[in-house]
């Protein structure tokens, strides 16, 4: 059964308009319940079920504001029975409604969760209206502040996270000027696998990495700063190439455990004073290299990416000729699966190449800025994946 306060009262009410499910299977206090709601003067809409099972359905179909809930039911009684709506609805405000001779029942359903309590028999509308009041208002407060609280502790994990995988590059002696942006995938979301790393070797020479760990949460992210902070360990140890990937391929596999990841990568290594870069591509894609003439994908050797055929081994290296001035974007493919605007296909290398033609000159910084800008209009929410960055710069 369900009735509404009549028109004419709501309109002389500015209280807003309650949601109340009854769960009462006596018909006289359920009618007693309904004709006090009236008297209140609350604006509601009232819901009568009698059962657990009842308003188990009621709840899955309806937003409700508040629960009036007798302790006795058919099919569940006491605190059970607060337990049990508090399952189903953990949101919403509940009122226990306890008998004369049950004066510990109703401080026992506020332990349980319950906002309140009224004694059947000795309520009065004046109570009854602020009870109702009161219970919605704080079952609303709860859960702003355990939404502020998560927001608080997602922010915190974040910047754990982040300062795992976007740690200050290690440049000694190198003039190479390092750009590096980090967004994750959604609003409120944790990092995930991506990563990145700069670092300066004992030979003089700059090596770069990004990688994108599969999957998305705490579990890719967790494996993503292993790789990380793994690769900068073996970079400065000496390890380069074939080998380096090698080894981050068995840390990965040994710290993956049950869960079925896998990483693909770039390695990058910059020899200014040869006046070129090798690159090792781990089922990853090429970077961009632009140039006074523009900036275009270069072309290299594919290897497989990590942790899917581990025994394999296959990661051939390309050098590439740099230029005396220009950039080296690497990115991982956040930045080119969201979509191109109102077309239903992904925006893709080509697409991110005319974005990057059509931007305005501007530093590095503020360039990267833009692009990602450009891309997250262009999708408009529709894909949603982390997306790293890490731009290179020299003689400029």
């Amino acid at each position: 059964m369900t009735t509404a306060m009549p028109d004419a009262v709501e309109a002389a009410s500015d209280e807003p308009t309650y949601r109340i499910l009854l769960i009462e299977d006596d018909e006289g206090d359920a009618l007693l319940v309904e004709e006090l709601l009236h008297d209140t003067g609350l604006r509601f809409e009232l819901t009568t079920r009698t059962t657990l099972a009842e308003a188990r359905a009621e709840l899955t179909l309806t937003p409700i504001d508040c629960i009036l809930l007798d302790l006795h039911l058919p099919d569940v009684s006491g605190i059970e029975a607060v337990a049990a709506v508090r399952i189903l609805a953990p949101n919403t405000a509940v009122i226990v409604l306890t008998g004369l001779s049950e004066a510990q029942a109703g401080t026992d359903a506020m332990a349980a969760g319950a906002q309140d309590y009224l004694v059947k028999g000795k309520v009065e509308a004046d109570l009854l209206h602020r009870t109702v009041r009161y219970a919605v208002y704080r079952s609303r407060t709860e859960r702003a502040s355990a939404l502020a609280q998560v927001a608080q502790m997602r922010a915190e994990e974040n910047a754990r996270l982040e300062r795992g995988l976007l740690p200050q590059p290690m440049l000694d002696t190198s003039t190479v000027k390092v750009t590096s942006r980090y967004l994750p995938g959604a609003a409120m979301a944790l990092l995930g696998g991506d990563f990145l790393d700069v670092v300066e070797g004992d030979d003089g020479l700059l090596h770069a990495v990004v990688g994108d760990v599969s999957g998305h949460g705490p579990d890719a992210a967790a494996l993503g700063v292993c790789l990380r902070i793994a690769w900068r360990s073996l970079v400065l140890g000496g390890h380069r190439g074939e080998d380096l990937l090698h080894l981050m391929e068995r840390i990965l596999i040994a710290e993956r455990g049950s869960h079925h990841l896998f990483a693909t990568c770039t390695l990058l290594t910059i020899d200014q004073d040869a006046a070129t870069a090798t690159l090792h591509l781990a089922g990853h894609h090429e970077p961009l290299l632009t140039t006074a003439e523009g900036t275009r994908e270069l072309t290299a050797a594919h290897g497989i990416a990590l942790g899917i055929v581990p025994e394999l081994r296959s990661w051939p290296s390309t050098v590439i000729p740099l230029p005396a001035a220009g950039a080296l974007t690497l990115y991982t493919d956040g930045l080119t699966e969201g979509h191109n605007g109102a077309s239903s296909e992904r925006l893709g290398v080509e697409g991110l190449l005319t974005l990057i033609e059509n931007l305005p000159p501007a530093d590095p910084a503020r360039h990267v800025d833009l692009l990602i800008q450009e891309t997250n209009e262009l999708n408009a929410g529709r894909h949603s994946d982390d997306l790293a960055v890490l731009r290179l710069d020299w003689g400029r």
